[in-house]
């Protein structure tokens, strides 16, 4: 349990900083490469789907039937699962479009911006960013404050799972660590109009991943004590629906949309098969 708990807690912290690592993309490179992006958003995508309908809903109906029944143990399985997906669209539903941390943003939006802007007068976008800097600045502090609150139930998704079964939660960890990637980007680059500094922009990008592994104590100290089948049952039908509802409300749009012909269809074919083999080979 002990080497368990550690595993737990240490995946659940990789998969947050990721986001550090979509920040560092945006200040050293001049461009994204949307292939790249499209081809793992998919991967990410196809390894959260399959292994949350194949495996995690699954052991989540297995634990309720045995402690419940047929009949009840399906409904709260049921139940579960859309009330994992209430949850997450809910959190999305409260946060401005403008600061939601999956809203698409680029590497090149930062160029753009830093640039200018379009209105054909060179010093015309900074004298506009010099005027808006409060309100930019609010938007950079939500935004950061967005990514937290949506990495928060990702954490507590990694933690249970990787406390239960080892090899689920490294197959979670990282394709929440893969998709945290560019959310990393569309935090730094509003934090970054803001405020003007890559430092800060760095830090509170990196910091708000840290809501993941904040997310996984928090389950350590208020869901552990009251875990029986039952509870477990219904976190586990919880996950599965979060992050079939994170796969299809967030990484397939934002796949297709750096997307170039299928690679985000061969992405996420290519993470439902390691899935499916990586499940076969530790069976």
């Amino acid at each position: 349990m002990t080497e368990n708990l550690l595993l737990a807690f240490g995946l659940t912290l990789f998969a947050g900083l990721a986001t550090g690592i979509g920040s560092l993309l945006a200040f050293f490179t001049s461009h994204t490469n949307t292939k790249f992006l499209s081809v793992t958003l998919g991967f990410s995508a196809g390894v959260m789907i399959y292994v949350s309908m194949v495996e995690i809903f699954v052991k989540a109906k297995v634990a309720l039937v045995d402690a419940l029944g047929t009949v009840p143990g399906n409904w709260l399985t049921v139940g579960g699962f859309f009330g994992g997906m209430l949850l997450i669209a809910a959190i999305d539903k409260f946060i401005p479009k403008q600061s939601n941390p999956h809203e698409l943003r680029t590497v090149e939006d930062m160029s753009s911006k830093g640039n200018g802007g379009s209105n054909g007068n060179g010093n015309g976008g900074s004298l506009a960013l010099a005027d808006k800097k409060p309100d930019l600045l609010k938007m950079g502090t939500f935004t950061a404050l967005a990514i937290g609150i949506h990495n928060f139930p990702e954490g507590i998704a990694t933690f249970t799972s990787a406390l239960q079964d080892p090899k689920l939660g490294i197959a979670i960890a990282v394709a929440i660590a893969i998709h945290n990637i560019p959310e990393g980007i569309a935090v730094s680059v509003p934090v970054y109009f803001a405020t003007g500094d890559k430092k800060k922009a760095f830090r509170l990008s990196f910091l708000s991943g840290l809501s993941e592994p904040v997310g996984a104590l928090a389950a350590y100290l208020f869901l552990m004590p009251f875990l029986n089948e039952v509870m477990f049952g219904v976190i586990f039908a919880s996950v599965a629906g979060i992050m079939v509802f994170i796969s299809l409300d967030e990484l397939l749009p934002a796949a297709k949309r750096y997307d170039e012909a299928h690679l985000s269809i061969y992405g996420l074919i290519g993470g439902m098969a390691v899935m499916a083999i990586s499940l076969l080979l530790f069976i």
